[in-house]
């Protein structure tokens, strides 16, 4: 049997170990001592240049170009410790210039980069699929952008650390529209909104809400009013705030009108029939505040020919008995707008 010498190679195959110094040039390995670098790749002069990769112990690795020894030019840097990675352009070993940051928490970053943070134009999705592009300092949201949210509103506009300040425009997606100053992320200063319901304000706004908001309807003219059936009527009202002044800055609002026929609870036996309830299309009674309910439409007559009452009348006129059942002459609902703030005309034909 012939023993195996210093310098033979064994049966099984020699294994060998990275080599104690940095290669000087060409292509090499080398795992730097009392560290967690290790790294595979081109070498210039003893140093990392040109291509490699360069893994830490925690996982974390860099792979792309290298200059004199650092981590600059094109590359992909993974963060073990955040799962976030990091593809662009990279000098002394922070991400600077352009690139795309991808988050483990969701999202994605392409734009500009400064020292590994976001830095000037940018496209950015969060965790919860919100677009925004625009400015970045200091990796905030900052300066002109736009931003599109889950719930489909969009804005356009000034941004100050993450939060909408200055001017901007807020189109919801009920189809709201709001064009005026923001500060700390809400309505401030002097500002339009042109509701989706009608209403229009414009002027002050303190920390979201409207400074001369209206807070009740004052109702113009005689308290009580003849509307016979088949014709049109108009109503006047004020817009008015707490201290009683007109909410001029207010205009728009619809006003929902109800009229209706007294309801009266009669005795099964009466004999009192001017209409017939459609049973088919019962509503809930009307509350008023005088005392007494309304009996919604729709109803019938029971012969052709019959007239309808009118919808109030003065004196003992408006105590007529009427059916047992539920009866109303419904005026329905009167949707007008006021040209001039403060104030609201409408009609309704019936």
């Amino acid at each position: 049997m012939a023993a195996v010498g210093e310098g033979t190679p064994s049966s099984c195959g020699s294994r060998q170990d990275p080599p104690r110094r940095p290669p000087r040039d060409g292509y090499g390995v080398y795992v730097y001592p009392n560290s967690f670098f290790r790294y595979e790749g081109e070498w210039k002069g003893g140093r990392k240049h040109g291509h490699g990769k360069l893994l830490f112990k925690d996982g974390s690795f860099y792979e792309g170009t290298f200059v004199d020894g650092e981590i600059t030019g094109e590359g992909r840097r993974h963060w073990a410790w955040s799962g976030d990675t990091f593809s662009g352009q990279f000098v002394l070993g922070e991400p600077q210039g352009y690139g795309v940051m991808e988050y483990k928490a969701g999202g994605c970053y392409e734009g500009e980069v400064s020292h590994g943070m976001r830095e000037g134009h940018g496209f950015l999705v969060d965790r919860d699929r919100q677009v925004y592009q625009g400015s970045f300092h200091d990796n905030k949201r900052h300066g002109p952008g736009q931003m599109l949210f889950k719930n489909g509103d969009k804005y356009d506009g000034d941004w100050v650390r993450d939060q909408r300040q200055g001017h901007g425009v807020l189109r919801c997606a009920d189809g709201s529209t709001y064009k005026g100053q923001w500060h700390s992320d809400v309505f401030s200063g002097l500002g339009s909104m042109a509701h989706c319901s009608g209403v229009t304000y414009y002027g002050l706004w303190i920390n979201g809400h409207p400074a001369e908001q209206a807070t009740r309807i004052a109702i113009l003219g005689p308290e009580v009013m003849e509307v016979a059936q088949g014709s049109p009527f108009s109503v006047n009202v004020q817009l008015l705030q707490d201290h009683g002044e007109i909410a001029k800055s207010e205009s728009g609002r619809v006003l929902h009108i109800s009229a209706g026929v007294r309801y009266v609870q009669l005795s099964a036996y009466s004999e009192v029939s001017f209409f017939k309830v459609d049973r088919d299309n019962q509503e809930t009674l009307i509350q008023t505040p005088f005392g007494f309910e309304c009996i919604p439409y729709p109803v019938s007559s029971p012969a052709a020919g019959v007239p309808g009452p009118r919808a109030a009348k003065r004196g003992a006129e408006a105590d007529v008995p009427l059916p047992r059942r539920d009866l109303e002459l419904d005026l329905g609902a009167l949707r007008g707008q006021e040209d001039t703030p403060g104030g609201l005309l409408g009609s309704s034909f019936f």
